[in-house]
């Protein structure tokens, strides 16, 4: 852990002075039971007083200047309707609505948190929107962009080619492209970075693995098979950056991997059809969105247990989201029911439920704390 943190230590200060689902498809799942051969979770280890949290820039109000004049929004990709749906956070209400390519997957927030990128799938584009005046601009054509992350230095884009079953490295500001790295699985869809950014997982839908990718040579160094059922979607690193989540909407949980070692650990039940994995703002819980049966999980990160399970009242399908910047409001999209759920993350209570456009999939709530973004639909640090 000493040469763990220290790494970290490194990589953030270097960061601070350069100034840095599944998913696709048609969403059918496979039904039966966890084929689990793990053994039980160890427990975490005991907290060190200098033991690092990688989410420790993501606290409420911790806004960075650049993202401090942008209105409270949540942007919400319809992926069914070709559109895009702008809900204002305080009032709960659609201010704005924009057409856009075909099958926008995500929108997902730049390294430098001054644009906002719709990743339309199957027209080939990336669209970039204005955060402060939430106007889109001209489309720009990058092939297969399923889903999209930033290295930690901000210098290339990396785009999740789903369909294509590439990682492709591309110029972070101009989209183009430097190298495209073929994954040996099928449906590299989500990712997250080790704590010090040296290397990242990729969790692959359609063929039940994870890989691993080094990050400055841009080269697959590892992979690991989950379960012979599985279908990995989000992955989200704790905050000491020992382990990661891996959600599974086939085995109804989520996998726990030894960042060190590249190594299962463990496997958390939480819910039919286990999707999406959102760190609350003081890095206690993990949010895990539970799309098959309308449903949230909360992860102890200090235990690895559920510690609570929050219904959407009349049933949905809890997808893909984020916290909102003070940390009260979880928003995720109902995928299969063109809704979005504004969740309060004190109590589990529904808020409010907003008719959207068809099929809306990987929302962004925009501002939040951090002062860069790794992607996707707002991985923070």
């Amino acid at each position: 852990m000493n040469s763990l943190r220290k790494a970290a230590s490194l990589l953030m200060a270097g960061v601070l002075a350069a100034g840095v689902a599944g998913c696709s498809g048609s969403g059918h799942q496979h039904a039966g039971m966890v084929m689990n051969s793990t053994p039980p979770l160890p427990p975490p280890e005991t907290a060190q007083p200098n033991m690092i949290d990688v989410y420790e820039h993501d606290r409420p109000g911790m806004l960075s200047q650049v993202v401090k004049g942008f209105p409270a929004r949540v942007y919400v990709p319809n992926s069914e309707s070709n559109d895009v749906t702008v809900i204002d956070q305080k009032t709960f209400k659609k201010v704005a609505h924009f057409k856009v390519g075909v099958l926008p997957q995500h929108v997902v927030p730049s390294w430098d948190l001054k644009t906002l990128w719709v990743n339309d799938n199957k027209s080939n584009d990336l669209i970039p929107v204005n955060p402060m005046t939430g106007k889109p601009g001209k489309p720009v054509n990058v092939a297969d962009p399923y889903n999209l992350y930033f290295t930690p230095d901000g210098r290339f884009s990396i785009v999740m080619a789903e369909r294509n079953q590439n990682i492709d490295f591309r110029d972070a500001h101009t989209m183009k492209l430097v190298r495209s790295v073929s994954v040996p699985c099928r449906g590299p869809n989500h990712a997250d970075f080790s704590a010090d950014g040296t290397f990242f997982l990729t969790a692959c839908e359609f063929s039940g693995e994870v890989v691993k990718l080094d990050t400055a040579r841009q080269k697959v160094v590892g992979s690991i098979t989950l379960g012979r059922m599985a279908m990995p979607q989000d992955v989200k690193l704790s905050p000491d950056g020992t382990t990661f989540y891996v959600a599974d909407m086939a085995s109804n949980g989520v996998w726990v991997i030894d960042a060190a070692r590249f190594k299962k650990i463990g496997f958390i039940p939480t819910g039919r059809g286990a999707h999406g994995l959102y760190p609350s703002r003081d890095s206690k819980h993990l949010y895990v969105s539970n799309r098959g049966e309308g449903s949230i999980s909360l992860i102890s990160f200090a235990t690895r247990r559920v510690t609570a399970l929050w219904k959407i009242p009349g049933g949905g399908s809890p997808d893909m989201g984020g916290v909102s910047a003070d940390g009260k409001v979880l928003w995720l999209s109902g995928r299969y029911n063109g809704e979005v759920y504004a969740i309060s993350t004190h109590n589990g209570k529904l808020i409010r439920k907003i008719k959207v456009g068809n099929g809306p999939h990987g929302l962004c709530v925009w501002p939040q704390p951090g002062r860069y973004s790794l992607g996707h639909t707002g991985v923070l640090r």
